[in-house]
């Protein structure tokens, strides 16, 4: 009787995995949420200042998309945020010169391709 109570209380203290319990991954990564949402937000309004200055422009709306920055060493824990997308509304967006200036400086600042940026007219 002992050793049927021992054995039970051996598989009572073992550790339960359940499968349905995973990890969901963050949008975001690298740091906290917030602390990314605050880098995001940073990015952006840097980026409309910069803009809004720039020649034939205007008045700029800018917001962008983050996703993961693979580590390509394979470590865990120092993935980085990264712009994956750029949506831009701006007052000059009439004039083709001024759209193509504005999606070169987004493409040399975030390194992406021009596929992932959208520049639109504002109203």
């Amino acid at each position: 009787m002992l050793l049927l109570l021992g054995l039970l209380l051996a598989v009572a203290a073992m550790p339960v995995s359940h499968e349905t319990e995973k990890e969901t991954p963050s949008i975001l990564s690298g740091s906290s949420e917030s602390e990314d949402t605050v880098l995001k937000t940073e990015l952006e309004t840097k980026l409309e200042s910069i803009l809004s200055k720039t020649e034939g422009v205007g008045e700029v709306r800018v917001m962008l998309m983050t996703g993961k920055k693979k580590d390509t060493q394979g470590f865990s824990g120092s993935d980085e945020t990264e712009v994956t997308g750029v949506l831009i509304t701006a007052q000059g967006a009439e004039n083709p010169v001024t759209v193509q200036n504005i999606q070169q400086a987004v493409m040399a600042l975030f390194q992406i391709d021009a596929h992932k940026i959208k520049i639109m007219k504002m109203k």
